[in-house]
């Protein structure tokens, strides 16, 4: 029985909050010229969102399960504040820029979240709090092989005004994520539309 729990196909989940198309939109234009670094690769604009649980690698079998957690969620879209963009880590050569949000619906949305995986025996808890930002930028490696990032000699831009008004998130959806030697490539599993409050 170990050895068949071994051989059954996992599938590595997350679930996110999507943005609307409006930002993800503004994100890439201001893209284009903030993260021009060489040595900075931008995120894809479908791939733009808000990780609210990482749940690593599954068996294919839960997959249902984490659909029926998902779209049973009831929640209104959270308003989010989109800040200039942050290094992660903050001392070092960053692996990553991301652009922290500011949302304590988003935070309040995540938790709901987290308590049903946590009752399904789905998903462990992150020792640190949960911070919401919109990964923008991951640094590629200094070298083949190596595990070190390459040094980012300009950093990104500040946001335009545009982007730091208010707005809705859209949806909640439980991705599959497939790496690739150009990025991560992220399928829908399932989703649920969230009702906003006229923000777009």
């Amino acid at each position: 029985m170990a050895k068949e729990r071994l051989k059954s196909p996992r599938a590595r989940l997350f679930v996110a909050l999507d943005l609307p198309d409006r930002v993800r939109a503004g994100v890439v234009e201001w893209g284009r010229g903030a993260l021009a670094d060489p040595a900075l690769r931008p995120v894809k604009p479908e791939s733009l969102h808000i990780t609210l649980a990482f749940l690593g690698y599954l068996p294919e079998k839960e997959i249902p399960g984490l659909a029926k957690i998902v779209e049973a969620i009831e929640a209104r879209a959270p308003t989010i504040e989109l800040g200039d963009p942050a290094p992660r880590p903050e001392r070092g050569r960053p692996r990553l820029f991301a652009l922290p949000a500011e949302s304590p619906g988003t935070i309040a949305l995540q938790g709901v979240l987290e308590e049903k995986l946590v009752a399904a025996r789905l998903f462990e808890p992150e020792k640190r709090p949960f911070w919401p930002h919109v990964t923008v930028a991951r640094a590629y490696r200094e070298e083949r092989g190596s595990k070190r990032p390459a040094r980012v000699t300009r950093l990104p831009d500040e946001l335009p005004k545009s982007l730091l008004q208010p707005f809705d998130g859209v949806r909640l959806t439980l991705y599959r994520s497939q790496i690739q030697p150009q990025g991560a490539h992220y399928t829908p599993l399932a989703q649920v539309e969230l009702p906003a409050d006229g923000r777009q």
